[in-house]
């Protein structure tokens, strides 16, 4: 049996020396050592049976309101990016579970209706929203009181998207795993409903099927002796040219999000969020909780962006 202390060992032998260690991981409340499992792999067993990676299966990835069954969710763009991170950390000889781990967490922060909603909770909240900074408060107060995950975890989850890197490899592996993934997922999801065809695309080095293997092996291939994670000149252009062409071919796309159901998920957020702001005393006790401890428009703003798309329409309509 590998316990612990052999798989820690192992770790030192196998890995590169610019890997994070688990034995070097550090929580901000220190805990007993578990017989079998590393700190890191604790970590990400802690963020699959949270009820936040639960609820990632019904928040929305890029699609209002999708009438197919195959367009990615929040949940599986997760995983996608979780598969994609591990083989480029397994490659590197850094830490997987480490990878995984912020990779499982990076996304617990976002709202309903996606980035949409995201965009109408930092309008209505006074101090701002940012789903990375909102993904390490769920794991560092929304569950059971606070997951206390490890220094390293919870950087490369809040560093995931933003002006600021990873202070790990790890991080920056989940970093640009998570681009690599919405960028060419997103194309797919836009071929199949229609909005696009492959003939669409920019012609670059990245115009074929395999744009994810290109990427990949491409980011492997480049940062073998390098301090930092990256991918070469020619590629990281492919891949903004891709990123430019989503944004304004798909994202802003009408056929994408119609106006009707952007002004309903508009209209849906801030009426969700100035109502418990008004009537905090409908909060459920978790979320009255935070309100006695932190006021109403905390209380109201965590309680909207845990909420999946289903049930937030559900409520509102209750409401």
């Amino acid at each position: 049996m590998l316990i612990r202390e052999e798989l820690e060992k192992r770790e030192h032998l196998i890995l590169s020396e610019r890997a994070s260690f688990a034995d070097k991981a550090t929580r901000l409340k220190e805990e007993e050592k578990d017989f079998l499992r590393t700190e890191f792999q604790r970590d990400r067993d802690r963020i699959i049976h949270s009820k936040s990676f639960r609820r990632l299966v019904h928040k929305t990835q890029v699609f209002l309101a999708p009438e197919l069954d195959h367009f990615r969710t929040r949940l599986t763009h997760t995983l996608e990016v979780s598969q994609i991170a591990r083989t480029i950390a397994r490659n590197l000889n850094l830490n997987e579970d480490l990878t995984e781990a912020i990779a499982l967490g990076h996304d617990l922060g976002h709202t309903p209706f996606g980035h949409n909603g995201e965009k109408i909770l930092n309008d209505v909240f006074p101090a701002g929203f940012k789903h990375n900074e909102q993904s390490l408060r769920v794991l560092d107060k929304l569950e059971k009181g606070g997951l206390n995950l490890t220094l390293e975890v919870r950087d490369g989850i809040l560093n995931h998207s933003g002006k600021n890197m990873p202070f790990t490899l790890e991080g920056e592996i989940v970093r640009i795993s998570d681009r690599i993934a919405y960028i060419n997922h997103d194309i797919d999801d836009a071929i199949r409903s229609g909005v696009i065809t492959g003939e669409d695309l920019p012609k670059n080095i990245l115009s074929g099927r395999n744009r994810i293997d290109e990427m990949v092996n491409n980011l492997i291939e480049t940062s073998q002796d390098l301090e930092y994670i990256r991918l070469s000149h020619d590629y990281q252009k492919a891949q903004d040219d891709l990123r430019a062409f989503l944004f304004e071919n798909v994202y802003r796309n009408s056929k994408v999000k119609k106006d009707e159901d952007l002004d309903m998920v508009d209209k849906l957020i801030r009426k969700l969020y100035y109502h418990f702001v008004d009537n905090p005393d409908e909060l459920p006790e978790d979320f009255y909780n935070i309100y006695r401890e932190e006021g109403s428009e905390v209380a109201a703003k965590d309680y909207v962006a845990c909420m999946t798309d289903r049930y937030a329409l559900n409520l509102f309509e209750k409401i």
